[in-house]
């Protein structure tokens, strides 16, 4: 048994393809399927239902292919100790952070990040936290940056900072005559929210009268914080956005934002990671990085009242 033999198995298992899993780990696919066989002949098991498209690990070759992740992260370990051992400062992370942070956190700290770090890559992806942390337990991903709490098993959360709630208000809106706005202000018939499968909509939905949003006679869910925030300029209504997504806003846009009345309901943002995860120096730097380039007062915890989701 190899290692080599390991991430073989592992690649079929991600791709559920012999081919898809040789061209990931850039081999031919014979290549890849003799040694598969070769493996599955040394443990006297079968590891993959072949009968089947796309191809799908036996019931032992679930528990197998388990295992061996562990076996292919522990032998990675080996390189990444001497690397700290050695002071050296580089690598591949491949970074997952959510929609509503990625256009107002990233250009805060990257910037900073790899000027002072050149033999970093770091590889970002745009996702919704459901996806970041399937990617996170399949090895597909190094790092993520989401919403918690989130009590997910097997992953550690590494808070970084916390963000308020503003209400953002259409020109014209009565809402605008009120200095501060509650949380029965929300029982509006023109709150705009995020489609499903956003962690900011859910957080939203937990705020307001979902029964009262559900009755709307105009129905619309953007994907994005800037469609909802050019629905509000453009239309009518009443949004939330989160502490970050309003520094750029020009004064005029500024001005037509509110806080809410009493403890500000905030969201807490955090490096989230698997507990094998080996790169602990990578995430320590990018951890202070990304401190060092907000806010400090977003840093303390008592910035306001964490909303959790449902």
């Amino acid at each position: 048994m190899t290692i080599q033999q390991l991430e073989y198995i592992i690649a079929v298992d991600k791709h559920r393809h012999f081919g898809h899993a040789a061209e990931s780990c850039f081999v031919t696919q014979p290549t890849l399927s003799a040694q598969v066989s070769k493996l599955e002949r040394e443990l006297d098991i079968i590891l993959f239902d072949r009968t089947k498209m796309p191809v799908i690990p036996t019931e032992i070759g679930v528990q197998v292919i388990e295992q061996a992740k562990r076996v292919v992260s522990e032998s990675k370990g080996i390189y990444e100790l001497l690397s700290q051992l050695k002071g050296d400062v580089s690598g591949v992370i491949k970074l997952g952070i959510i929609p509503t942070l990625a256009p107002y956190l990233l250009h805060r700290f990257i910037r900073s990040f790899l000027e002072k770090y050149p033999n970093v890559k770091l590889q970002v992806e745009e996702n919704v936290t459901e996806e970041i942390l399937r990617k996170l337990k399949n090895d597909e991903m190094d790092l993520g940056i989401v919403v918690t709490p989130l009590s997910e098993p097997g992953i550690v959360e590494k808070p970084i900072f916390y963000e308020k709630f503003y209400t953002y208000i259409s020109r014209g809106h009565k809402l605008l005559e009120k200095p501060e706005v509650s949380l029965a202000d929300l029982e509006t018939d023109d709150m705009w929210v995020l489609q499903q499968g956003h962690c900011f909509r859910d957080q939203v939905l937990n705020l307001c009268n979902q029964s009262k949003f559900e009755r709307m006679n105009f129905h619309y869910e953007s994907g994005s914080l800037e469609g909802l925030r050019n629905m509000v300029n453009q239309y009518t209504g009443v949004t939330l956005l989160p502490e970050l997504a309003t520094l750029s806003l020009n004064e005029e846009e500024k001005s037509r934002l509110r806080k809410f009345e009493g403890e500000e309901p905030t969201r807490e943002v955090s490096i989230v990671l698997t507990r094998s995860f080996l790169k602990k120096k990578l995430v320590e730097l990018l951890y202070k990085e990304i401190s060092e380039n907000i806010p400090q007062e977003m840093t303390s915890k008592a910035y306001g009242k964490i909303v959790r989701f449902k």
